[in-house]
């Protein structure tokens, strides 16, 4: 087999390859004396007819059938020999039969970017301490107080004040006209609503609002005045006037409920409230465990980037954007963000799309390389151990699930996956590892939220 490489621009290469005649004959034979066994010719016995007459009748399909698996396996090989790192087929052109019954094609793909990796052994990562803090435990409790709060009418009866949670009826109006009327795909909460609870705080719900409803008495009605931005991201409201009707229904506070075993037996029945604090314990030092993993990954992950650069092939990353914006477009819908905010968002999406499928992109090759480098693999068992424990949480069979993978064509992805996760591994294995300083543990969380 002859093979001839062209590199070309932006990570494409086209491969020239030739079967030789002594191949191609040998398919041919192999796949005709296939359809030689089992032809039904008039005037023959099944089995039986001619090879010559067989082949006049099927010269098509024999020739579709020897075409489609020798370039299969060529180009299989062809990548093999020549060491290429194949990321994508384009396409399989100029296919044809020369006169001495050779087989030519050409095979055009993309490759990885070519790059020298960076030194990625003992890569020195900052993570949070370990050990819960008495601060951060009463953290905890304080937040399972809150979450556990009663509310209660506000006796004796006084006139709403900060940090209050006012029941109000409310309805916007611009010139006259209901906002749901103006901006319908708007939130609910721009348009009015009955009933609706508020902790009244500075800055807190629509601009200016609870400044002007303090001192409101129960079943008064006030007009409050709200000034839009003019970057709000709802361009029938943005920059304009609102009018809202108020009608102060209740005033209520929270009540705390006391740190007690009584208050534990209510969060989790049958607890003391020293079985609660050992819940809430444990509780944490798994969060913290996950923090450290996590900042150990963004931490690897950003220094492989800054020690590393390349571009990436254009026509990947045109298709990883698009995966990557409507990932985010779903993820908005999910949370109740309108096609019409959506398409006010535009630009913003498509930019931080595109910033997401860079990311990826470069970290893949990079992680891929390494694998690569270090000969980590994926066996067997691991692709059955998680096919099994995914078909566990989706409660299906492993056969049915199998079955949506092969159909939906993400098994190689999901192979990928795995390669990519012992990849991470195997580098959070051998970091440097440094313990934050003292009050910074909450800076290090926030950075990896940030970069995530």
């Amino acid at each position: 087999m002859k093979v001839e490489v062209k590199r070309e621009a932006n990570s494409t290469a086209t491969l020239h390859v030739e079967l030789p005649p002594e191949q191609v004959t040998k398919e041919w034979n192999s796949i005709a004396d296939q359809y030689s066994r089992q032809a039904r010719l008039p005037g023959y016995r099944p089995g039986k007819a001619p090879r010559r007459i067989v082949e006049a009748k099927f010269h098509k399909e024999i020739q579709n059938e020897v075409t489609q698996r020798l370039v299969s396996q060529a180009y299989r090989q062809a990548i093999n020999e020549e060491h290429l790192r194949v990321v994508s087929l384009t396409n399989i052109e100029g296919v044809e039969f020369t006169n001495e019954k050779a087989l030519r094609f050409d095979a055009l793909v993309i490759t990885a970017p070519e790059f020298a990796l960076p030194e990625y052994k003992n890569i020195t990562v900052q993570v949070p301490t370990p050990e819960v803090t008495d601060e951060e435990l009463c953290a905890a409790l304080d937040r399972l107080r809150e979450q556990s709060a009663d509310f209660i009418d506000v006796q004796p009866a006084r006139p709403l004040a900060m940090e209050d949670f006012a029941v109000i009826d409310f309805e916007g109006t611009i010139d006259g006209k209901p906002v749901s009327e103006i901006a319908p795909e708007a939130s609910k909460n721009l348009h009015g609503g009955r009933k609706f609870w508020l902790r009244v705080a500075p800055n807190n719900f629509l601009p200016n609002f609870c400044e002007q409803i303090i001192g409101m008495n129960r079943d008064e009605t006030r007009l409050v005045i709200v000034n839009f931005p003019a970057d709000l991201p709802v361009p029938e409201l943005a920059g304009k006037k609102a009018d809202y009707a108020v009608t102060l229904r209740e005033v209520k506070q929270r009540v705390l409920p006391e740190v007690s075993d009584e208050w534990a037996g209510k969060l989790a029945k049958g607890k003391s409230l020293a079985d609660l604090r050992e819940m809430v314990h444990h509780d944490l030092e798994h969060e913290k465990e996950h923090a450290i993993e996590h900042a150990k990954e963004s931490q690897i992950i950003r220094a492989l980037h800054e020690r590393t650069q390349f571009d990436l092939p254009p026509q990947l990353l045109r298709g990883e954007t698009r995966r990557a914006l409507a990932e985010l477009v779903h993820r908005n819908r999910e949370r109740g963000v309108s096609d019409e905010i959506l398409k006010s968002k535009e630009k913003e999406l498509v930019e931080g799309a595109g910033g997401l499928a860079a990311n990826r992109l470069k970290t893949n090759f990079i992680l891929h390389r390494i694998a690569e480098a270090e000969k980590i693999e994926v066996t067997r068992e691991e692709i059955d151990d998680r096919i099994r424990r995914q078909a566990a949480r989706n409660n299906v069979t492993v056969e049915k699930l199998r079955r949506e993978m092969q159909e939906r064509d993400e098994f190689n992805g999901f192979v990928e996956e795995i390669l990519l996760g012992k990849t991470i591994d195997f580098l959070k294995s051998n970091v440097s590892v440094e313990m934050a300083p003292a009050g910074d543990d909450k800076a290090v969380a926030q950075s990896e939220k940030h970069e995530h």
